[in-house]
């Protein structure tokens, strides 16, 4: 039986192949193995992945416990359930958004090329937090191959522009460049899912430059006005940050048990089953698993479902095993 790889397993393949980091490469692992087709065509390739993910993992345990990985400047341990690199031209608004969003103090001023290394902060939205990393410049005076590395591995990026920028064209002219070389396509259905926002429209005539910067590149990419300056607008991105990580929450009970309200979900890829949900919890439950129960919105309370079941964020789960 054929394989028939999808491109985002290619993508994810290829991902690997460039990593230079033990966290990459698990990173990429991952992804291939999430996206990978589930069919008896792909099954040693299943085995194989997990084989190597379970290798590797284990040898980053022992570099963590030992030192014995020697990290780059520049490199970021990743945290929280994603991670979303801010970037772009000088002046953008990126540290602003930084501070707004998370409690991290980045340096902000008026002048370009503040931020001179990728600052990490986190940013809570409802019970679970996402990692938001702020970046240097994408110009001709720093760009560090590196930098695109860290978009190229990200979830998500946030591309963020000053419409009001004398030099607005230039830039997205010299970003667009830099991001073909890299093949990172300026969309949210690949990875990285790629949101590019126009800042600064709150603005004298920023709403105007937006429309025609919009006009100019509508073939492409699709940019979204935005302005830090707006409580609303923030709280609409962290739900848009969540949503394009493309994750459900799943939250747990013991049978006949009343649900700890105050335990912490498990976070799995968009199109989970309960089976993966419970190798999640523990191999013991998946190992001898019967049935399960779901309180959720697409179910009736406590409705008994099979193992094939694809889990809704926000689902209760109860499973039953032997």
């Amino acid at each position: 039986m054929p394989a028939n790889l999808t491109p985002e397993y290619h993508d994810a393949e290829e991902r690997f192949k460039q990593s230079e980091t033990t966290d990459e490469k698990v990173a990429a692992l991952e992804e291939m193995l999430r996206v990978i087709p589930k069919h008896k065509g792909t099954e040693k390739m299943q085995a194989d992945l997990k084989r190597r993910l379970s290798k590797l993992r284990k040898a980053h345990q022992k570099e963590k416990a030992s030192g014995a990985q020697r990290k780059p400047c520049h490199y970021i341990e990743k945290e929280g359930i994603g991670r979303v690199v801010f970037c772009g031209p000088p002046n953008g608004g990126k540290s602003s958004f930084l501070s707004k969003l998370t409690h991290a103090e980045p340096e902000v001023a008026d002048f370009p090329f503040t931020t001179r290394a990728p600052l990490p902060g986190m940013m809570q939205f409802e019970d679970v937090q996402i990692q938001l990393v702020d970046t240097p410049p994408i110009a001709p005076e720093t760009l560090e191959p590196w930098l695109l590395a860290m978009v190229e591995f990200a979830d998500i990026a946030v591309l963020l522009f000053d419409v009001t920028d004398p030099y607005l064209l230039d830039q997205t002219e010299y970003v667009l460049a830099r991001f073909g070389e890299r093949g990172i396509e300026l969309s949210t259905k690949s990875r990285p899912r790629v949101l590019i926002l126009g800042n600064k429209v709150d603005l004298n005539g920023g709403t105007e430059s937006f429309l025609a910067w919009k006009e100019l590149f509508e073939e492409q990419f699709t940019p979204v006005p935005f302005s830090t300056m707006s409580e609303e607008e923030l709280s609409s991105l962290r739900k848009k940050l969540f949503e394009l990580l493309r994750v459900v929450r799943v939250y747990t009970k013991a049978p006949g048990a009343k649900r700890d309200t105050g335990a912490r979900p498990y976070v799995l890829s968009q199109g989970s089953t309960v089976m993966e949900g419970a190798e999640a919890i523990h191999k013991d439950l998946a190992h001898g698993f019967k049935y399960a129960r779901i309180w959720g919105k697409e179910k009736y309370a406590g409705q008994m479902v099979e193992q094939d079941y694809t889990l809704q964020d926000g689902d209760l789960l109860e499973i039953h095993a032997s």
